[in-house]
């Protein structure tokens, strides 16, 4: 019953302007949350419409778990980690970027506008590049609207 009030008045909310963006990221632990950390400490501004996951590496991160972040209903994913050639676990970030950019023709293919989806490189030095990263992912999603599903 509150699911389908929820439902209801996010959509209402939609329509009226007020509807902000849902997003998760996946951020790998040594760099990329590191970085969110640091932005957060230095009080720097950026939107709080990310919910993080923090994850050992971004090559632990699954096109699956991409999936169904969109499947249950968030509207933008983010994956973050090490910039190639600093990876904690050697090649973790080269297989992540393999992986990730096949997942990004497939969303495509399958109808997830290509700017609800976003991989990108943040050291634990770069808390103004991590405000800037979720700054735009957001003001991108923003402009495509509520996700509804594929299909």
């Amino acid at each position: 019953m509150n699911d389908a009030i929820e439902i209801e008045t996010g959509g209402a909310a939609a329509q009226a302007g007020s509807w902000e963006p849902k997003l998760i990221g996946f951020l790998c632990n040594w760099c990329s949350y590191a970085g969110a950390d640091l932005a957060g400490s230095s009080r720097l501004k950026y939107p709080p419409n990310l919910r993080v996951v923090r994850v050992p590496c971004s090559g632990r991160v699954n096109p699956q778990m991409v999936l169904r972040a969109f499947q249950r209903g968030f509207d933008g994913v983010l994956v973050a980690g090490c910039h190639p050639g600093d990876c904690h676990y050697a090649k973790g970030n080269y297989y992540a970027r393999r992986r990730l950019m096949l997942l990004q023709r497939l969303l495509d293919y399958v109808g997830i506008e290509p700017v609800r989806f976003r991989f990108d490189w943040v050291s634990a030095a770069e808390g103004g590049r991590f405000a800037e990263v979720i700054s735009e992912l957001t003001e991108s999603v923003r402009a495509v609207g509520p996700f509804q599903g594929v299909g």
